[in-house]
């Protein structure tokens, strides 16, 4: 599996949490690991507004619209294009979409259900992604944090069902409800990997896989034990739920999230333990 990657998304911000460190040890890891990279082009603006308002938009490019977690920094409406094309093409060629900003808090016009602030993601990648293809999926998210952003963007959309795995008490604070298309899952903070992985398993019974044409994943690693959203997993968790995606035997792709301080760790390691598990001829 490529990794769709872009020096460019290494150019802005410096100093926050979400940082350009973050992804460049991965991108280094990941290569020397012996994974090919292949360059993005942007995302085309009737993209875009197949997810996002154009009002939201124009404010965007216009370097407005920034919070506390989500700085106004220079171009970055460019960055957050280059970054949503990277995970259009993870979808064309079912690879994995190590760019940056993140997305999946990025609602239709900012700040999605009920959240002050758009948590580090200006345009929702996967959501731009899934669009772009046009095919009945199931989007599941593992980030620690639930995806707000993309529950909202679909909560009215027939051809999507919506899982996300997060903690109970995490920002933005939302995901504590489900409804027929949105299986939220909200944890206990480092709950491990057996209650992790058993309540990955029963969601996922809850839907009809027969109607899923694709899977897109929206790849989030600061569930990592330590990291800021910490659910207690470490990097054999990762391979395991990588196996499990692999067992829906469909059409998949990967876009990364969050995943940033766990102690002593690189988010290369986890997002070489997924693929490998997804890779895995093993149950």
């Amino acid at each position: 599996m490529k990794i769709i990657f872009s020096e460019k998304c290494l150019e802005y911000g410096n100093g926050h949490i979400e940082s350009r460190e973050r992804v460049k040890k991965a991108k280094n890891f990941l290569q020397e690991s012996g994974y090919q990279l292949e360059e993005p082009d942007f995302a085309k603006e009737e993209d875009l507004i197949k997810v996002h308002s154009k009002k939201y938009l124009i404010k965007l490019e216009g370097g407005e619209g920034g919070d506390q977690d989500t700085p106004a920094y220079k171009n970055i409406y460019e960055y957050a294009k280059l970054a949503a094309g990277g995970a259009i093409l993870a979808a064309k060629k079912q690879s994995f979409s190590l760019m940056r900003p993140p997305g999946h808090h990025a609602g239709i016009s900012g700040p999605a259900l009920g959240a002050s602030t758009k948590g580090f993601c200006y345009l929702n990648n996967i959501a731009i992604a899934v669009r772009n293809l046009n095919k009945k999926t199931l989007i599941l998210d593992i980030d620690g944090h639930h995806g707000n952003g993309t529950e909202e963007i679909f909560e009215k959309d027939e051809k999507i069902i919506f899982i996300s795995l997060h903690g109970r008490f995490f920002y933005p604070g939302t995901g504590t409800t489900s409804s027929k298309k949105s299986i939220n899952v909200p944890l206990p903070p480092d709950c491990g990997e057996k209650i992790y992985l058993n309540s990955l398993i029963n969601a996922l019974k809850k839907i009809n896989l027969k109607e899923i044409e694709v899977v897109a994943v929206s790849a989030g690693f600061d569930s990592h034990n330590g990291d800021l959203a910490s659910l207690g997993l470490n990097e054999k968790s990762f391979e395991k739920i990588g196996r499990i995606i692999k067992g829906l035997k469909k059409y998949t792709f990967f876009v990364l999230e969050g995943g940033y301080r766990h102690i002593g760790q690189n988010i290369g390691q986890d997002i070489d333990s997924l693929l490998k598990g997804f890779n895995s001829n093993k149950k």
